[in-house]
């Protein structure tokens, strides 16, 4: 079929779709994990994971956690079209994605008013970085902004290139390792413009900058330098181009990597530091304090014959003290010199061969260790909130993003990853309480009972590690304070002391004979929650202690470097107090990022690289299962899965399954809840199967969905004629569009008869379609009579007659008297006296049937007021006073009655003046104007000669004189003799 020139084939486009639908979750898994049929099961979690990485879907979903796996390829899903199909769409509306995050996060910044932040985790080389640097691109490309926050956005992009640069190192498990935790705020307006920035560094790895394990590298800056800088530049800081003539970068044995441009990514860098904001002065010194590094590793000692020590390479030291900014001699005698104070007595004394070395090293490491936290606070001086836009921030929120190292089992397992690992405990700890927190909140939010999870609770390994006194940490501080030899052995022998027996400690001496055989005399293991890590204390004192000597610390406080003479104070030679131990620094340092987590709403990124190779499509299955244990994605699960399977909002849900209920389809009118409730009772439900709470349904088994899913599939080709007939419902009735207005009159019909108007003054009526319009008319007389016949053969003769005189009135005064709207309400009386009230004398003339009412009657001449009643008969009215009839008021000589438009009761019957029976017009007030007239128009036939007049009222006096009742609005009622002899009347 063709419409318009376009093929369109509905039917069999609909038919395709259903049966790959039907099929694909057999080939592509579930897209949330929670649809796991046996999701107490890692091998059927893992085979999801491998069937949607097979596909290349690297994005699955844990509830609201995103588990992203590393294709180690470019996949074409992160393009500016497809920021914006995921821009303001419901979370689990299309397929998981790192933009489904980002936009949800943003939206909740935005919606709830409270700070976010996103928990980016895995191992390294599972995408933490990529995925960091995507978020930041979303924000970047999607954010409203203006000249000045594109900018921003920029430099928050082109941080990346700088700290990847000089905080990241090839590894043998990832060529761009990023080797130090990262915590960056990114800072909103009210309107939801990213307006500033802030990042948190955490344990840059700072041993790396004089030894690597073979077959990894040194940061990247060192390579970039000498690849990408150009001639001169390596000339002025006295560098040749070879990275083999430098004792700092050869230990790995791995100058270059394939996957790696050193000489374009030295390109990047320099453009990034510009658009950041350092200046050319600047860049120079940050440069030279990395090419001092590397001489300082070049620089070669002696042994004198008295074991004194010498430096033997001075051209390289020489170098060094220039770019360093400091005094030659003085940085040669601190290197190879230490100083001792004993009884007040300041000495020098020579240090050994190795002592020196460890002296050089430890000086290569502090250098570059504070010039790396100077350049994160350059960073942030330049993403700081400016002080012309912070009016605009009043009323912002903040969007965190946590980069931070995974679980770390290395086969040589050091201080580093000690700490990693302890850091990791924390998340951990941190990411079971907050979900079960969120889990817990969302269900009482709901009104739903919660059902207790069993998890591991790994606060014990925590406490291990960091209890004061107690801990591993505490243990450590004391050993390296403490006077005395010692060592690192002997640190392990004060583990074993104190920590034996612990169920999570183990070392060789405290083992069994299966566990001594595959454990060093230099080793303890931690009994993580990601399982078992065996750590070396070789190195652990020197690490933690991370000291200069003070003598080199004298010498770095003198640097005309500008950078250095920042990084090192004078205070710090004065101040005699010993500074903070490495891991107690980064312990408290761990504790404020809990804080700051603690204190926002977070969502997660779970990392997992699929092979160690970085090969696109394979799957290690061996790896992947560790790495599920590392993150404690089963747990997650498990406590995600804590009842109920599945949850979405009452408006998503009726969307997507509403053709599955002729109740619901096309559409429901009514409350969300009862469409809900309506269309899985169509679609029998079990009560055990599901719940509604109060915004949210909840199905409570895989299954149900999925069946519902598949009858969803099933119904595809209806939908696929509804679609084909709406496209042709202006076409004359036919084949392509029967299916369509058939459903439209039926469904039309269905709507009538449930909203058919309930009495005679609901006027709606359903809007009906095209082909109705005609029979809808029919059907709405049709029904107005039947109502009007019905409700009169339930009216009662009294009842008929009120309603008769309501609606005289509403013809005589609706929207002309302002007093008539507050009539509406109020029933008319047969009659306004008692027959007590009325004159025995005047009731035996005129009979008991008539309507009597209290009135004032004003004399035409001098207005004088005088109370009166006012009787109707059939056939006259009368005035009487107390016992006489003072006025007969023929109707058939009735002229006219007046009333104001005001809410006054003020009327005037006007009557002949050449009649002599007649006494001329009567003024009168009453209280109940509109019911008397009314009544007085009826009776007298004459309800047309009835005028409402809005300023004044003539009347006639006697033979040919005139009189007037003039009317003005007022606050109360007031009846006087005006200006020029007319009567005012106030109202």
């Amino acid at each position: 079929m063709r419409y318009r020139g376009r093929e369109v084939d509905v039917e069999g486009r609909v038919r395709l779709v259903m049966e790959s639908a039907l099929t694909a979750r057999d080939r592509v898994g579930v897209q949330d994990f929670v649809l796991l049929e046996n999701y107490n099961s890692e091998a059927a979690f893992i085979e999801n994971l491998r069937r949607r990485f097979r596909e290349n879907l690297i994005y699955t979903y844990i509830g609201s956690v995103l588990v992203s796996v590393n294709p180690y390829k470019e996949l074409e899903i992160y393009s500016k079209q497809q920021m914006e199909r995921y821009r303001g769409v419901s979370f689990y509306e299309i397929s998981p994605h790192i933009y489904a995050v980002s936009d949800n996060t943003y939206r909740a910044m935005r919606t709830e008013r409270k700070d976010q932040c996103i928990l980016i985790s895995g191992e390294s080389g599972a995408g933490k970085t990529e995925a960091s640097k995507k978020i930041l691109l979303y924000y970047a490309v999607t954010c409203p902004a203006n000249d000045h926050m594109a900018a921003l956005g920029d430099r928050l992009l082109q941080s990346n290139p700088v700290l990847e640069a000089f905080g990241n190192a090839k590894t043998l498990r990832n060529d761009n390792s990023s080797r130090f935790g990262k915590y960056m705020d990114v800072q909103f307006d009210f309107r939801g413009a990213p307006v500033g920035g802030h990042i948190l560094n955490y344990l840059l790895e700072k041993s790396r900058v004089v030894h690597q394990n073979h077959g990894e590298r040194n940061f990247h800056i060192f390579y970039q330098l000498l690849d990408g800088g150009d001639d001169d530049l390596l000339n002025t800081l006295g560098l040749d181009r070879n990275p083999q003539n430098y004792n700092y970068l050869v230990k790995g044995n791995c100058p270059r990597v394939s996957s790696i441009s050193d000489k374009n990514n030295w390109k990047v860098v320099m453009k990034a530091l510009s658009v950041i904001g350092f200046t050319e002065a600047e860049v120079q010194k940050l440069l030279n304090v990395i090419a001092s590094v590397l001489h300082l590793g070049n620089a070669q000692f002696g042994e004198g014959e008295e074991g004194e020590t010498y430096i033997t390479t001075e051209t390289q030291i020489a170098n060094v003290a220039k770019l360093l900014g400091v005094d030659g001699s003085a940085l040669t005698e601190a290197l190879t010199h230490k100083k001792l104070t004993a009884k007040g007595e300041e000495m020098i004394s020579p240090l050994s061969f190795e002592q020196a070395m460890s002296a050089r090293d430890a000086l290569a490491k502090a250098v570059y260790g504070r010039t790396f936290t100077w350049l994160v606070e350059k960073l942030n001086q330049s993403l700081a909130l400016r002080d012309e836009i912070h009016h605009s921030s009043k009323g912002g929120s903040v969007i965190g993003l946590l980069d931070i190292y995974g679980f770390e089992v290395l086969q040589h397992n050091s201080f580093e990853q000690f700490c990693i690992n302890y850091c990791n405990e924390k998340l951990q700890q941190l990411f079971i309480e907050l979900t079960l927190r969120s889990e817990q909140e969302e269900y009482e939010t709901e009104g739903i009972a919660w059902e207790t999870v069993q998890y591991f609770d790994n606060k014990i390994i925590c406490d291990l590690i960091e209890e004061k006194h107690k801990g591993i940490i505490s243990i450590l501080d004391e050993e390296c304070l403490r006077p005395g030899e010692a060592c690192d052995i002997s640190f392990l022998e004060k583990l074993e002391d104190r920590l034996g027996g612990h169920p999570h400690f183990v070392t060789h001496k405290l083992a069994n004979g299966k566990t001594r055989r595959v454990m060093s005399r230099e080793e303890f293991r931690l009994l993580h929650y990601a399982g078992e890590v065996n750590y070396n204390v070789n190195g652990f004192l020197d690490k933690n202690n991370d000291s200069l000597s003070r003598n080199l610390k004298e010498v770095m406080c003198q640097s005309e470097n500008q950078i250095l003479s920042y990084c090192f104070r004078r205070e710090e030679v004065i101040d005699q107090k010993r500074s903070e131990m490495a891991a107690s620094q980064f312990k408290n340092s761990l504790m404020k990022l809990m804080e700051i987590l603690m204190s926002k709403e977070p969502s997660y990124v779970r990392c997992i690289k699929p092979n160690d190779a970085k090969q696109p499509g394979k799957f290690d299955e061996v790896l992947v299962r560790h790495q599920v244990k590392y993150l404690g994605l089963m747990e997650n699960l498990r406590v995600r899965r804590a009842g109920f399977a599945y949850r979405r909002r009452f408006e998503a849900f009726l969307q997507r399954y509403k053709p599955l209920c002729p109740e619901t389809w096309p559409n429901w009118h009514g409350r969300l809840v009862d469409g809900v409730s309506t269309l899985v009772n169509h679609l029998g439900y079990k009560p055990e199967e599901y719940k509604l709470g109060r915004s949210k349904i909840f199905i409570r088994f895989p299954k149900t969905l999925f069946t519902t899913e598949d009858m969803l599939e099933a119904k595809r080709p209806d939908i696929g004629q509804f679609i084909k007939g709406f496209i042709y419902r202006h076409e004359e009735y036919c084949l392509e569009n029967e299916y369509f207005l058939d459903h439209v009159r039926y469904s039309f019909l269905k709507n009538l008869r449930k909203n058919l108007p309930q009495n005679v003054l609901d006027k709606s009526w359903p809007t009906p379609p095209p082909s109705l319009v005609e029979a809808s008319e029919h059907l709405r007389t049709l029904n107005m009579r039947n109502m009007v016949m019905k409700y009169c053969r339930r009216v009662q003769p009294e009842w008929k007659k009120q309603m008769m005189q309501k609606v005289v009135a509403s013809e005589i005064f609706k929207d002309q008297k302002d007093s008539y709207p507050h009539s509406v309400g109020r029933l008319f009386l047969d009659s306004r006296l008692e027959r007590e009230q009325i004159n025995l004398k005047v009731v035996q003339t005129l009979g008991n049937d008539k309507y009597g009412i209290s009135v004032v009657k004003y004399d035409r001449r001098g207005f004088k007021p005088r109370p009166r009643q006012l009787l109707l008969t059939n056939t006259f009215a009368v005035l009487v006073d107390r016992t006489k009839i003072k006025q007969r008021i023929d109707y058939a000589a009735l002229r006219g009655i007046s009333v104001s438009s005001l809410s006054d009761g003020m009327f005037v019957l006007h009557m002949p003046s050449e009649d002599n029976k007649q006494k001329g017009d009567v003024v009168l007030h009453c209280d109940h104007v509109i019911e008397l007239v009314t009544k007085l128009a009826m009776m007298a036939n004459k309800t047309s000669y009835v005028n409402v007049n809005p300023g004044s009222i003539r009347f006639a006096v006697a033979r040919g004189k005139e009189g007037i009742v003039d009317f003005v609005r007022g606050s109360e009622l007031k009846v006087t003799k005006g200006k020029r002899g007319h009567l005012l009347v106030v109202s």
